[in-house]
């Protein structure tokens, strides 16, 4: 993969101050948008496309348009580095990307790598949902911003929540075989060990990454061993078609999950009939209590037929708006000073703060269940269920600390 890297930014053509005058500010959106990861990333394509249309209503830019350049790569980091040289020979100067820690990290170095050896022709890449720890902090780069919790972030205040829940005695985590997967079993079973003793894992599966159509083996061993909770990072069709093998098999246990409000997640989650049983940790969703969000989310679904899954979008978009209005300027080293340090309103109520040090951002999140909903509150995918709160972690308590040491141009 280095030398891959490597080879592609030595590779990569000059281009001139010309892309600093264009009356576009491209955005490379590097996602899924065939193969087992589609759902998630059309789903994404069609958020980014909407905050693009609604930064144009205001204006754009300083007054430049912004366009969402849609780029495929099949959730494949060798792929993604492909569609990074498309789009920078295209005179795209902000990348963004949200779906795999594996294309992140590699996204995250080849940025890196050739920001070092183009000077003055810098790229950024914005990420709204890849959520490895390592990406702010070993791995942390001045070209990297994350606009979602990492997962230690998530499972602190997931965990946190579930060592009140005394009906919990028995958890089964099932998770995807990559980097993200591989952090939230070991994280998981570190913060329970410390905060639930008494708590019991009786299973620990992995599990390769949108590759598995059919979850009834998983599932009848989460049967066999007893457990009365399961804990998941799983994410896209893996968490869909998890829920629907449950649902199938009538296993009736509490799910503790990042995703299960994805595509096709809800659906999954009414056929097991698991009333307010199935939680899951996020920066927000559409019920939460707060005018202007459910506004937009109302607004949203009229036009994309879509309940908006990514609230960190929204707030990446807007704040790198509100950058380079800062800097007074798109070019990508003054819009990522702007950033640093910035403070924002974020999309769902309460201020968030993207940390200078890392690169990460803070804002508030949410542990929420998903069911029966009052009447005039949204539903999701047409079930009749929506997501209710049952906890809501202030922005000062989600601030874990960082290993990183960040080289700065």
């Amino acid at each position: 993969m280095k030398r891959l890297i490597a080879a592609m930014v030595i590779a990569l053509p000059m281009f001139g101050s010309a892309a600093l005058a264009q009356e576009t500010v491209k955005i490379g959106y590097i996602d899924p948008l065939s193969g087992g990861g589609a759902s998630v990333g059309e789903g994404g394509l069609k958020t980014f496309q909407y905050l693009a249309d609604e930064l144009n209503a205001k204006g754009g830019i300083l007054g430049k348009k912004v366009e969402i350049v849609p780029l495929d790569n099949k959730t494949n980091p060798q792929e993604s580095l492909i569609q990074a040289q498309k789009a920078i020979d295209s005179g795209v100067r902000y990348i963004t990307q949200g779906n795999g820690s594996s294309v992140a990290g590699a996204l995250a170095d080849f940025v890196t790598k050739y920001n070092e050896r183009n000077p003055g022709k810098e790229v950024l890449y914005f990420n709204y949902a890849a959520v490895d720890p390592v990406l702010t902090n070993e791995k942390c780069s001045f070209w990297h911003f994350r606009w979602d919790a990492n997962s230690d972030i998530k499972m602190e205040a997931l965990t946190n929540y579930m060592k009140d829940q005394p009906s919990i005695k028995k958890v089964y985590l099932i998770n995807q075989d990559y980097s993200f997967g591989q952090s939230v079993r070991t994280t998981a079973r570190a913060m329970l060990s410390k905060k639930r003793s008494d708590i019991q894992i009786v299973g620990d599966e992995l599990h390769p990454l949108l590759k598995i159509t059919d979850f009834a083996p998983y599932i009848a061993k989460i049967k066999a061993s007893g457990a009365d909770t399961v804990v998941t990072g799983n994410w896209g069709q893996d968490i869909a078609l998890l829920l629907k093998a449950a649902a199938d098999a009538g296993l009736k246990v509490s799910w503790y999950t990042y995703y299960a409000g994805g595509a096709g997640g809800p659906t999954a989650i009414k056929q097991t009939g698991l009333n307010h049983q199935v939680f899951q940790i996020t920066e927000g969703f559409a019920n939460v209590a707060h005018k202007e969000s459910q506004d937009f989310e109302k607004a949203f679904r009229a036009k994309v037929d879509l309940s908006l899954w990514y609230p960190r979008a929204v707030n990446e978009m807007r704040m790198f708006a509100a950058a380079a209005d800062k800097a007074k300027s798109v070019d990508p080293v003054k819009v990522a000073q702007a950033l640093e340090g910035m403070k924002f309103e974020v999309f769902n109520g309460g201020q968030g703060e993207m940390r200078k040090d890392d690169h990460q951002f803070f804002q508030p999140i949410y542990v929420s269940s998903f069911g029966d909903i009052p009447a005039g509150q949204f539903d999701e995918e047409k079930t009749g269920w929506g997501w209710k709160q049952v906890a809501k972690i202030d922005t000062a308590q989600t601030m874990l600390p960082t290993t990183c040491k960040m080289d700065r141009p």
